[in-house]
């Protein structure tokens, strides 16, 4: 989570009663992020992690019988960017096995769901992570007024451009007959 959280530039972690604290091994499967778990805030519960947060997103790949205000990823992004210009706000992810507990639901503002395959919604940690921080970057990205995409463009074949198609082995790798 933490690599994941880096690579789109966001730089702060709190984690909630973790089951350790991040460790050697911990460091190591953040590859280069090590310095957003050594600066992660621990914090007895969640209620304590948020306090002082003006907007508060909880993510969830179920979505629930209850009744919360649900967003999809890009407008959940937009509206954490807005409100950041105000005050702090907060992403919050549940555990790997079991997710967000109603009750952890009940302290956020919305739900953020990852729109996936319905016969097998479930994304590892990391994964919905990565999703939704890269939808935060790309907020933040257009709001900068930067391009995204470059303008459509007719392209050729793949064959028909001779620097794609893949060389032919050489008369010394073939086999002789």
């Amino acid at each position: 989570a933490a690599r994941a959280m880096k690579t789109m530039g966001l730089t702060r972690l709190d984690l909630v009663t973790p089951r350790q604290a991040p460790d050697a091994t911990a460091l190591a499967r953040a590859a280069g992020a090590d310095d957003l778990l050594e600066r992660a805030r621990v914090h007895p519960n969640l209620a304590d992690a948020l306090a002082g947060c003006r907007l508060v997103i909880g993510s969830s790949a179920r979505l629930r019988g209850l009744n919360w205000p649900l967003l999809e990823p890009p407008a959940a992004a937009r509206l954490l960017l807005q409100e950041s210009a105000q005050g702090e706000v907060a992403l919050v992810f549940g555990r790997e096995s079991s997710g967000l507990t109603n009750a952890e639901l009940g302290l956020c503002h919305y739900l953020v769901h990852i729109p996936t395959d319905p016969g097998f919604s479930s994304l590892n940690l990391a994964a919905a992570v990565q999703v939704l921080a890269y939808e935060v970057r790309r907020a933040w990205r257009e709001g900068r007024g930067e391009q995204l995409l470059e303008e459509p463009r007719d392209l050729a074949t793949a064959d028909a451009e001779p620097h794609l198609v893949r060389p032919r082995k050489s008369a010394r790798h073939a086999k002789a007959g």
